[in-house]
């Protein structure tokens, strides 16, 4: 099954995503598909999931909610429009160290972290909106994705809890 360990935007994220300007002619990806992936592990077979969620639950125990902020500008990449999302570096360097031992990395890194908004033939001059949002991503999925043409099916396989700062009082 293909496996990545991702994060999906809230609400208010989907809606300033779904509020961006969609040329007519381009295939936009749905809601359902906007996650943020900060590990791609590709094809895995299914005997390896629990040790990676597992070894995921392990890393993560006691790790930081982190600030995403999406943006600055949508931008072309490889015939998709996309938004970066930075703020991941540091737990996407964890959830590497955590899994590399059990899925090799084969992507170039460091690895970016952005949101897919159309595939397949996108003119570069439909990149170029402007997209400022952030918020705090307070849980990562290790997901499924059992897609087929025209269906999108992700499926969160284990959800882990990042932890958030407690409030301070003055």
């Amino acid at each position: 099954m293909r496996l990545s360990v991702a994060i999906w935007p809230p609400p208010e994220i989907v809606e300033v995503l779904g509020a961006l300007d969609r040329a007519p002619g381009i295939q936009w990806s749905a809601p359902a598909q906007w996650l943020i992936k900060v590990r791609p592990l590709g094809t895995v077979p299914d005997r390896v999931m629990p040790e990676l969620a597992e070894a995921l639950a392990e890393e993560l125990d006691g790790a930081p909610a982190t600030r995403c902020v999406l943006g600055p500008r949508t931008r072309p990449r490889s015939g998709w429009i996309s938004v970066p999302v930075s703020g991941l570096d540091e737990l996407g360097a964890v959830v590497f160290e955590a899994t590399a031992p059990i899925v090799p990395v084969t992507h170039p890194q460091p690895f970016q972290t952005f949101v897919v908004l159309a595939r397949g033939r996108v003119p570069s001059g439909q990149a170029g909106q402007a997209i400022n949002a952030s918020w705090v991503a307070d849980r990562i999925a290790l997901v499924a994705d059992r897609s087929s043409p025209g269906r999108p099916r992700f499926e969160d396989l284990a959800r882990f809890e990042l932890e958030r700062p407690a409030p301070t009082v003055d």
